[in-house]
């Protein structure tokens, strides 16, 4: 952690500030997240067909509601940034922090790109409407920038404002929603009885749809970056996300009804921001004007999350030496993880320059998968090494071990429905955190002072 001279010539620790609270956890969480309602969810519908995709958002939205309660338990006792990293390294060991660690920062760096890619894609549509061409790239650029800025400048107006925009966002889907089953007042325009098909490509294809149904969800289990920045971890944590989770298995729910009673289902597997063009097929200009706002919010609500998110894991990386301790700085000033986030800026960019958004989001996913996979086996560890009544826990997720073995079936079957669709992207990627880990073991593990690690006033674990 960086350090700083004071005036009796002791060397002083700057720290991250614990400046928030639940509300902001939920921000950061639902911040993340919500684009997925926007966009990116409805290439489920190209895979399995409406009812297909409806299947994958409640399947997948048990997958997620096991993570959350999860990483609830986990990180209400375990408070300190870098999330599951952090866990990691306090519960099983280095070589699987560092890999939980590159699979966080990877997550989100690859979806800020993509929120990035939303933006100007997004600009560039809206300029075709009316007979202009516009460059995308500038805003491409414009947005990560501004949104680094501003999370080098702290985290409580970084949440504050994602809080804010993301509200926005929200209430935009409960309009088009009220404004379009008539209950707000009028008639309906949904057509679902015209419009629904029975499953296009059979249960194959309701397997395979698995993979982009994560969309809805895809980085809910951010919150717990926000560990050392809570005031109280054992009640924002689990309170923001649980929250959080609530809101987006409602909003998913609504986002599909909405788009399959006025979209065909043939388009809508292929609509870039299915949300914008449902509002633009009711004829509405208010409704259109709200909803184009509303995914311009919650493409930067999700990537200002995700470059707080990735720069805290790797700055929690770095702080324990896995990566240069030359990123693990914390600034004099606005006491955030400055160096991490500047760093990672043009990694982002060069990924949303690439303009594949379907692969960047299959890196993400498959990124975000692979730690999921590791929850599973770490809370059964978890629980094993520090039994209920050990230590204090802010939350105790109920039925254990039913949640974990929840979780380790479904992440197989997505991992196959991912096969299906992106085998090649899916064996690079394993070989690549192979690589990597061959990398760390050879090259970082040496720097790693384990005795230094273990920073939670535990007791000593249960059989040692």
């Amino acid at each position: 952690m960086a350090t700083t001279t004071a005036a009796a010539g002791k060397q002083e620790k700057i720290s991250l500030l614990k400046v928030l609270g639940p509300v902001h956890v939920w921000a950061l969480g639902v911040g993340i997240v919500l684009v997925g309602e926007y966009m990116g969810w409805n290439f489920s519908v190209a895979k399995g067909g409406a009812y297909g995709a409806l299947i994958a958002c409640w399947v997948i939205g048990l997958l997620y509601t096991c993570v959350a309660m999860i990483d609830s338990e986990v990180t209400s006792t375990v408070a300190a940034a870098g999330g599951q990293y952090t866990q990691a390294k306090h519960i099983i060991g280095p070589l699987m922090a560092f890999n939980v660690g590159l699979y966080l920062v990877m997550a989100y760096t690859m979806l800020e790109a993509a929120d990035a890619l939303v933006v100007g894609d997004l600009l560039k549509a809206v300029a075709a409407q009316y007979g202009a061409e516009l460059d995308p790239r500038p805003f491409v650029v414009l947005t990560i920038a501004f949104l680094a800025w501003l999370n080098y400048r702290g985290v409580f107006m970084t949440l504050t404002v994602n809080f804010v925009i993301t509200a926005f966002a929200v209430l935009a889907i409960l309009v088009l929603f009220f404004s379009t089953t008539g209950i707000a007042g009028g008639e309906s325009v949904l057509r679902h009885s015209e419009l629904l098909t029975d499953l296009p490509y059979g249960w194959i294809g309701v397997l395979a749809s698995l993979q982009f149904g994560m969309w809805y969800y895809l980085g809910i289990e951010g919150t717990c970056q926000a560990a050392e920045e809570v005031r109280s971890a054992g009640r924002s944590i689990p309170l923001g996300t649980m929250g959080g989770m609530m809101t987006l298995l409602i909003a998913a729910s609504l986002t599909w009804y909405i788009c399959t009673g006025l979209i065909p289902w043939e388009y809508l597997g292929q609509a870039t921001t299915p949300l914008y063009d449902a509002a633009r097929l009711t004829g509405s200009v208010e409704l259109e004007v709200v909803l184009f706002i509303g995914t311009m919010f919650a493409a930067i609500a999700s990537a200002n999350g995700c470059i707080n998110d990735a720069s805290r894991a790797w700055f929690s990386m770095s702080r324990d030496c896995y990566m240069p301790h030359w990123f693990g700085a914390v600034h004099p000033r606005y006491r955030t993880p400055y160096r991490a986030i500047l760093f990672l800026i043009p990694i982002a960019a060069s990924f949303a320059f690439t303009g594949l958004l379907d692969q960047v989001i299959t890196f993400s996913i498959l990124s975000g998968l692979l730690g999921y996979t590791f929850m599973s086996f770490n809370i059964v560890r978890f629980r094993r090494l520090w039994p209920l009544g050990s230590i204090e826990r802010g939350y105790v997720h109920p039925y254990h071990p039913v949640p974990c073995i929840v979780l380790g079936l479904l992440c197989g079957a997505t991992y196959f429905a991912t096969y299906l669709g992106y085998g090649t992207s899916l064996l690079s990627i394993m070989a690549f955190y192979i690589l990597v880990s061959i990398w760390f073991v050879v090259r970082r593990y040496p720097y790693v002072k384990r005795g230094e690690q273990f920073t939670m006033p535990w007791p000593r674990p249960k059989g040692y």
